[in-house]
Formats: structure tokens, C-alpha cells, sequence
């Protein structure tokens, strides 16, 4: 249930998220590790039970280290982690499990978003 759920998240906030900054700009890395954190402040703001309509206000007010564009994934990355069980997020880091995800589909995932633009 995880992966899947992961998944979907995985493919639709890069996709969006990463707009204002080129991949090749910013290096997998650093996308994958930013794309992590802003996953991490999602499952920590759903365990905090912060209304699932003020999670981007919450996270975006405690000033995130990561590059602002980033903060556009806020929503469908909520919209993934807040039908999950709390008790699964609890068991979970899915910060980190985005993150080796992003880095292991990375390739797919420019391909999918040049297919998007029309490259």
C-alpha cells in the first residue's frame, strides 16, 4: 500500500514541483533530497494531525530550507500521505523512501516530464 501510494505521489510532485528550477540546473541529487524533505514535512504535519486544508500554510510558515518552487508539490503530496493510516507513518520514514525512489526512477521521470512539455 505504501509503494503504491508512494508511487503516485512520485511521479505527480516532481513533475510540478521542479518547474521554476531545470533538473539539469539543480542535479538529481539535490531534487531527490529536496523532493524528500518536502515529503518528510507532509507525513510530520499529518502525524502533528494538522488539518489536511492548512498543511501547505503549516509547513510554508515554518520556513523550509528548500528551494520555494518545491513547496508546489505541498498539496498532491498531501493529498497522497493523508490517505494513509497514521499508524503506517509511524512505521514509515517516507521522506527517505521518496528520496531513493526519486533517485532510482529519475531517468523516467525527466523522460515523463519532456514527453509533458512536448520535447
Amino acid at each position: 500500500m505504501i509503494r503504491k501510494i508512494l508511487a503516485a505521489a512520485l511521479l505527480a510532485a516532481p513533475l510540478g514541483a521542479t518547474a521554476a528550477l531545470a533538473a539539469k540546473d539543480l542535479g538529481k541529487e539535490d531534487s531527490c533530497k529536496y523532493q524528500g524533505q518536502v515529503m518528510s514535512a507532509v507525513q510530520a504535519a499529518r502525524l502533528d494531525r494538522v488539518p489536511q486544508d492548512k498543511v501547505q500554510e503549516s509547513i510554508l510558515a515554518s520556513d523550509p530550507a528548500w528551494p520555494e518552487n518545491f513547496s508546489n508539490a505541498i498539496p498532491q503530496l498531501a493529498q497522497h500521505v493523508y490517505q494513509m493510516k497514521r499508524r503506517d507513518l509511524k512505521q514509515n520514514d517516507l521522506g527517505a523512501v521518496f528520496e531513493a525512489q526519486c533517485l532510482e526512477n529519475w531517468d523516467q521521470i525527466q523522460a515523463m516530464k519532456e514527453g509533458m512539455a512536448g520535447n
